[in-house]
Parts: C-alpha cells; structure tokens; sequence
C-alpha cells in the first residue's frame, strides 16, 4: 500500500552513472515508466557519478523548494558494496548538510523473481518466431555485473536456479562482467561442453554501458546463438522501484537518515 497523498515522500532514483550516454537515457526512460505508473508520486533521478545530475545537486534544490521528506531507492540489482557502502554515505552527508531533511534508503530492486519476466521477454525480443519447443532447449547465461560480495555474487545464482526450475530449461548458469567466474564467455563455453546446442545470454543489467559491452564481447567470442537486449525500461523494473519506495515510505521517520 502507499502512504496517503499528503505524506508521500519524493522518490529519488538513484542510478550509478556512466560516461556512455546510452546509460543516462535508459535510466530517464525508466524514470518516465515509473512516473506513469504513479502518476500521484514525486519522481527525480540523480548519479553518484560521472553522469548528472548528481545527488547533492538533486537533493538541495529538493530542500531549497521545502521538501523535508525523500525516498531513496538505489537503481541496483544487487545488494554489494555500492548499495551498502557509497549510497548511504553520500546520502548522510547530504542529511547533514540540509536542515530537516529525512532521507530514507530504500531496499535495491533485485536481484528478484518479478524480473524472470523481463528477462524473458527481452530474450524473445532477440529471437522473435523462435518456437516454444526451441526455447525449452536453449541454455542461458545470466550474466550480471559482478562483485567482490559474496552475497551479491550467491543472490545471482539463487536467481539463475529459480529461472531453470521455472522455464524448464536444461540450464541456466550465472556469469559475471568483471570481480568474479566464470566470465560470460567461459560459461557459454561450459554449456556447449554439456552438449546444450542453443545458448543463449541474457544481461542482468539495466542500462548498457562499460560491463554490458563486456557481456556482449563474451557471448560473441564463445559463439553464443543470441544475446538479448539489457532491462531497460521494463515494466517489472519500474513497479519494484516503486514497491521498494513504499516499503520504505511506510516505515517510521527516524533522524536525519534511515536504511
């Protein structure tokens, strides 16, 4: 449920940032898909870096024009270092600098079930007429960012086996971009050893950039059949942006910052 109108705190995106173009446009796509979905909510986007504008910039014109109340909800799909680390900073240091201004964190966005939808579609998207029958043979590669966590690095297994057991698949196998194994290539390589014909790659990403291109360089070196196209704009990703926000809007304000 959403708080009523009059308490409803400004939901904040907060997105990493990319010096590739391509990465602030989705993340504006995504905020227009959000904004649509609730119409009555406050949506404003920011970055931690490289792209703007950035969360001080967002976060004193908010304060400046009398908002005392600001959801934050990391544009993440997983929860690693940036999550609980780098957001949470910046954001108590903005909580210092702007008078009665609450900022609460909100949980990230995945990695989550609700995404095995937009995961699949976006695999259709790149294979468009390709039978039911065909699809239940395909191996996928899951492949994500990538981390250092090993909670964050489990959290894309955990979503890999729950994808397998819900398509019927004969595989599905997490990869990773950068910090860990296998890389995408070498995980449609162990596909093909297991004697799977069609392989596909399916980018947890949201937004292309640096890491997605590395995704795509993999697939493409192994020899994959298809690649699909990253989350973007999904549906399912702009209504677990705003689940998380509510969840967060309805906890108690306590202090400067909550998370």
């Amino acid at each position: 449920m959403s708080p009523p109108p009059q308490a409803r705190p400004v939901l904040l995106v907060v997105a990493h940032g990319s010096r590739d173009p391509r990465h602030a446009a989705t993340v504006a796509a995504l905020t227009a898909r959000v904004r649509a979905l609730a119409p009555g909510v406050r949506v404003e986007t920011c970055f931690l870096e490289f792209s703007v504008p950035r969360v001080g910039q967002v976060l004193a014109r908010l304060h400046a024009e009398g908002t005392r109340d600001v959801v934050a909800v990391p544009l993440l799909l997983s929860r690693a270092f940036h999550a609980r680390t780098d957001i949470p900073a910046v954001l108590a240091e903005q909580a210092a600098r702007l008078p009665g201004l609450t900022i609460r964190q909100a949980d990230v966005p995945g990695p989550d079930p609700l995404l095995l939808g937009a995961l699949e579609r976006r695999l259709a998207e790149a294979a468009p007429g390709r039978s039911p029958e065909r699809w239940r043979a395909t191996g996928v590669v899951l492949a994500a960012a990538g981390s250092t966590d090993a909670g964050a690095l489990a959290a894309v297994g955990g979503l890999a086996d729950r994808w397998r057991l819900a398509s019927g698949r004969p595989a599905v196998r997490p990869a990773f971009a950068s910090a860990a194994a296998p890389t995408t290539a070498d995980a449609v390589r162990a596909l093909r050893a297991d004697g799977i014909r069609d392989v596909a790659v399916a980018p947890f990403v949201i937004a292309p950039g640096r890491l997605p291109d590395r995704v795509l360089a993999g697939a493409r070196e192994a020899g994959a059949d298809l690649v699909a196209p990253v989350l973007g704009d999904a549906p399912e990703l702009a209504g677990l942006l705003l689940r998380r926000w509510a969840a967060a809007a309805g906890a108690p304000r306590a202090g400067a910052l909550a998370g």
